[in-house]
Order: C-alpha cells, then sequence, then structure tokens
C-alpha cells in the first residue's frame, strides 16, 4: 500500500492542511548522539510552499535539537498522521535549514507561508525550510483513532509572563542561552553577544 509521490500535488496539499499536527525528526551525523522527534502544530504553522517544498514557524521551547542538526548536516523528516478518517502516515524527507528570526529571509518566508502563529510573534524562533526529495505515504494501520478537542494555549501564555517578566531583551538573551547548544553539545542558536 505505500506509494512514492513525485511531488506534494493538490490532494496531498489539502490533506496536509486537515491533520492536526505534524512530528519533525532529526539526527546529528555519525553513529552517536540523540535522535530527535518533536511534535509541532497548529498545523496552519506549516506551509506547502510548492511541489517539493515545505516550512514551518518554528517557536523558542525547551531545546534546539532540530536546529543544530540542520546545522550539522541538514537531514529531516515531516511527518502526518491521520487520527480521523481512512488510515494513513505522509512522510516528507528532504534538506532543511532553520531560518533563523533577524535573517533578511526570514520576513520573506514568513509572508510567503502566511503561518498561523504557534505561540505569541515575540516567540518565534526560526522558520525551518525544507527541500523536499522524497514524497511518501504508508498505511498507518497501527495509528489510532483519536478525536481533536482543542489547541493548548500554555506555551503563548507562558511566553507572554516571561516576556513580562523579563522585558524583550531579557526574554531574547534567555531563549538564545538556552537553546545555544543541542543535548550533543552541537551548535544551534548563536548566544547574544
Amino acid at each position: 500500500m505505500a506509494k512514492v509521490f513525485g511531488e506534494i500535488d493538490d490532494h496531498l496539499r489539502e490533506w496536509i492542511a486537515r491533520q492536526a499536527l505534524f512530528f519533525i525528526a532529526t539526527a546529528p551525523a555519525g553513529p552517536g548522539g540523540h535522535v530527535n522527534v518533536s511534535p509541532k502544530g497548529p498545523i496552519g504553522s506549516f506551509a506547502v510552499l510548492g511541489p517539493r517544498r515545505v516550512a514551518y514557524l518554528d517557536a523558542h521551547g525547551s531545546g534546539s535539537e532540530t536546529i543544530a542538526h540542520l546545522r550539522e548536516n541538514g537531514r529531516i523528516c515531516v511527518m502526518f498522521c491521520a487520527f480521523e478518517g481512512p488510515p494513513r502516515i505522509l512522510r516528507l524527507h528532504g534538506r532543511g535549514e532553520a531560518v533563523i528570526a533577524g535573517d533578511p529571509r526570514f520576513d520573506e518566508l514568513l509572508e510567503a507561508g502566511a503561518f498561523e502563529d504557534p505561540s505569541i510573534p515575540e516567540a518565534r524562533r526560526s522558520i525551518v525550510h525544507v527541500d523536499v526529495e522524497r514524497v511518501g505515504d504508508s498505511c498507518g494501520y497501527g495509528v489510532p483513532l483519536m478525536g481533536f478537542e482543542g489547541l493548548r494555549d500554555h506555551h503563548a501564555l507562558s511566553s507572554a509572563k516571561s516576556l513580562r517578566t523579563k522585558g524583550a531583551d531579557g526574554y531574547l538573551r534567555h531563549q538564545r542561552e538556552r537553546g545555544a547548544r543541542s543535548l550533543d553539545g552541537l551548535p544551534a542558536q548563536e548566544p547574544e553577544a
């Protein structure tokens, strides 16, 4: 039942838009280090920019594994699972780059993606841009049926509180210091000079 597609066509684009969330997987080069898988959402923070180009708006979080892995080797997999309707898993394998907020390309990608913000604007860390090399699906028979109850507002509330208590410069400095390196010590975000 698995199928490889030549590109992300309109049918796949519409299917992606109906999913509740997506997952990102990256890993450091070589045999050591920690593989990382992160759930991301809302689905509106993900955009199909072309038949073989996608991007998502990334917010500051508890780690920076994806950014560090992409800086090191660029490998990334984006996965979607159908938790409602017919079973299906769709994977987009490719090469990615985290375009950090402040990079001139960030605003261009932000406009092109017309993303739904996963938090507050000050929490925007990067836009992960992916050149898709392989589009493939699989059966998804092992994915449970689950209902969507709604989005959580915890990230936005926590970020807004941190912004209020630390101020804009302190908030950004804290996020950069906290996200400077991956679990394995790979460079991710540059700490503020």
